[in-house]
């Protein structure tokens, strides 16, 4: 591995991208080498707070593991090193072939979030249009697009960081700071100190839920149930923000109306929440609104009723007064850069993208298509087949769900591209395999809407045989023909000026101010001047759009598959998804330090359910599901930790794929995402193995 640093010593200043939060850290580079990874002082985001996963971006870097040059299958199924020229000369013949025989519209892209997002998303959607195809595919058909959809519909735009340190009463819906987001635990803990009341809905008790005021366990994918109750309960009590209603909102009638049955008992016998405590929630709102933080987690989206459950709690914070607050929907401006983008610039014509006839929402919103969907093109199972695809820092194989199905549908491509860092089990399905580059070898802008500032990231070093994000689809797009109007910029410095000439800030002001740029003082409430970015200018709490798509006008609340469906051969409900202090979705397991923590996977179980069915504390047990089966150690939880009936397996380990037991084809009607969250599953205690006889024959 030959590495050159930008400096032979001294210390660079860029963001981690070890998750998605982007701390600020200082780079140290020692004789060559990068030596040590420290917090930066002076960001608003981590304020020179650093986790573990900051400090192991070197272990990332200089990972034994790494690819770092282009692999090439062979017929036998192992690979062989090839060069860089050879590789993308030989895809681009192969993607220039299924266009010639097939259509461009065969080929996909697939964005995954182990690169990053902004830029690279830009790049990946960049290609793929330019190319001529409508397919472009990411982690966000199954993450965060769920609850960007359900904002989005009531009120236009979705900040997802309120400012909690300006609270008075915060609302924590299926999400666990301190793994999922630690940087907010300054702004909780502030709150806290200041007063704040905190209030944790999860089936699991997480440690957040450990400094809550009121902790409520719902059954998993029921926390609609809870919120339609608390927007009843304001609106019977006439405690909700009527001047909003009137003047800025529509279809309140609508929701008035439907909402009138979700008493308390109600609410208690749709999501097990107790009736009393309904009220307590309620009361709390009340009595500390208009400063309220409301933020659903992941743990939301991820049912068939996601999006719904979404806009309710979206309807809940606007009747509560949160609607423009600082800590509460508050509507970030933007800087005004270029796009990197060019799905308005051109539209295409041919066949439809990939899911968008079956979720017109996600696409039409979005401009995205369905991953799950994708897995049936692959199978040559819909109007057209899905022949080709690029796959950057994603791993399906692993993420996606009904595994059985997607590494069959991977395997049936006539051309699998990955560009990655290491052989993930998507890697090993490909025919061809491109070494990735890390975030310390990249310059890219960073924007943290919360905040109004910008960043660049700081190129750190540079790996011999590794190119970065940019030069990927630089160099095939010049192969194909079309680089040099869609990628004519030399690097990422040239795109990022490109990027930044609309305003007055440049590349060089940026790397001077690695504190980062505000560019544009935060304004709050401009609702009131500005209208809201919705068809009508008002807050929809009865879409019309949805309405002439056929789907929920006011957000009605649908009990869970589990709840419905009501098998007796899968008596239990599995969540999938809970995160590890140290991982980061299927990242970081590789990394030794890590791994000693979380050596492998479990199924969190109820110590009552463990004693009914006899199983002890780390014994293998098999979980078995309507799609499939994995078997895993038991380990058996306070009995505080989980309802019973419920058990929680961990989503992205690479040997133990929860994802054999997940259903890819219930999905929620507006954003597609799949059932992961409320699984129905069997437990089943392993047969003891047969002792060897020491009696002589």
């Amino acid at each position: 591995m030959k590495v050159r640093t930008v400096i032979p010593d001294g210390v660079v200043p860029t963001l981690c991208r070890m998750c998605d939060t982007r701390c600020a850290i200082n780079v140290h580079i020692k004789d060559g080498v990068i030596a040590e990874i420290t917090p930066f002082g002076g960001h608003p985001v981590n304020h020179g707070r650093m986790c573990p996963r900051g400090g192991a971006a070197i272990d990332l870097f200089y990972h034994p593991d790494r690819i770092l040059r282009p692999l090439k299958r062979k017929d036998d199924g192992s690979f062989a090193e090839i060069s860089y020229e050879q590789a993308l000369d030989e895809i681009s013949t192969k993607l220039k072939a299924l266009k010639t025989e097939h259509g461009a519209h065969t080929v996909g892209a697939w964005k995954g979030e182990g690169i990053g997002f902004y830029q690279q998303e830009g790049y990946v959607r960049r290609f793929i249009r330019a190319f001529g195809s409508p397919n472009y595919f990411s982690n966000d058909s199954a993450c965060f697009n769920g609850r960007y959809l359900g904002y989005h519909l009531v009120c236009g735009f979705w900040n997802a960081f309120p400012e909690f340190d300006r609270a008075k009463l915060i609302l924590l819906f299926g999400t666990n700071p301190p793994m999922c987001h630690p940087p907010f635990m300054r702004e909780l803990a502030d709150a806290r100190q200041n007063g704040a009341k905190l209030i944790v809905i999860d089936p699991r008790l997480n440690p957040m839920a450990c400094y809550a005021d009121i902790f409520a366990q719902p059954y998993p994918g029921a926390d609609g149930a809870l919120g339609w109750g608390l927007i009843n309960y304001l609106i019977q009590s006439k405690n909700y923000d009527s001047e909003l209603v009137e003047q800025y909102a529509v279809g309140f009638e609508k929701i008035a109306a439907y909402a009138a049955k979700f008493t308390p008992r109600y609410v208690q016998a749709q999501s097990g929440i107790y009736a009393h405590v309904v009220e307590e929630i309620a009361q709390l709102i009340i009595k500390n609104r208009p400063d309220i933080s409301i933020f659903p987690g992941a743990g939301l989206e991820h049912h068939e009723n996601g999006v719904n459950s979404v806009r309710a709690l979206a309807i809940l914070s606007c009747l509560s007064g949160a609607l423009g607050r600082p800590c509460g929907l508050f509507r970030p401006e933007f800087m005004g850069i270029r796009e990197l983008t060019v799905d308005r610039e051109q539209e295409l014509t041919g066949p439809k993208p990939i899911g968008a006839d079956k979720f017109p929402v996600l696409h039409d919103i979005r401009k995205e298509c369905h991953t799950m969907t994708a897995m049936n093109y692959m199978l040559g199972q819909r109007e057209y087949p899905l022949k080709g695809l690029i796959v950057t820092a994603a791993n399906p194989a692993v993420t996606n769900p009904n595994t059985a199905k997607v590494e069959k549908a991977l395997q049936n491509h006539d051309l699998l591209v990955v560009n990655d860092f290491f052989m993930t089990k998507t890697a090993r399905l490909a025919h061809y395999i491109l070494p990735a580059a890390t975030f310390l070898e990249r310059e890219e802008l960073h924007f943290f809407p919360k905040y109004q500032t910008v960043n660049i990231t700081r190129r750190i070093a540079t790996v011999d045989g590794v190119l970065d994000e940019y030069r990927l689809w630089h160099e095939l797009s010049q192969r194909l023909g079309f680089g040099n109007r869609y990628f004519p910029w030399k690097n990422e410095t040239e795109v990022n000026q490109w990027l930044l000439e609309p305003t007055d800030v440049t590349v060089e002001f940026l790397r001077d101010h690695p504190q980062g740029y505000v560019y544009k003082p935060i304004r709050y409430q401009k609702y009131l001047t500005e209208g809201l970015p919705t068809p009508t200018g008002k807050l929809e709490f009865a879409s019309e759009y949805l309405k002439l798509l056929g789907l929920d006008e006011i957000p009605e609340y649908t009990p869970p598959y589990h709840r419905r469906k009501n098998d007796n051969r899968f008596p239990f409900v599995l969540t999938t998804g809970a995160r590890k202090s140290l991982f980061y979705h299927s990242r970081h397991q590789n990394i030794p330090r890590f791994r000693n923590v979380h050596p492998e996977a479990e199924m969190e179980i109820h110590p009552g359910d463990a004693a009914r069915l006899q199983i002890k504390d780390r014994e293998e047990v098999r979980v078995i599901s309507e799609m499939g089966q994995l078997t895993i150690r038991a380990s058996i939880k306070h009995p505080t930790e989980l309802r019973r009936g419920v058990v929680e397996i961990y989503h992205g380990w690479e040997d133990w794929r929860v994802n054999f037991l997940t259903h890819d084809e219930i999905n929620d009607p507006i954003s597609g995402f799949p059932l992961l969250k409320a699984v129905p599953v069997r437990i089943e205690k392993l047969p003891a193995p047969i002792q060897a006889s020491t009696k002589p024959v």
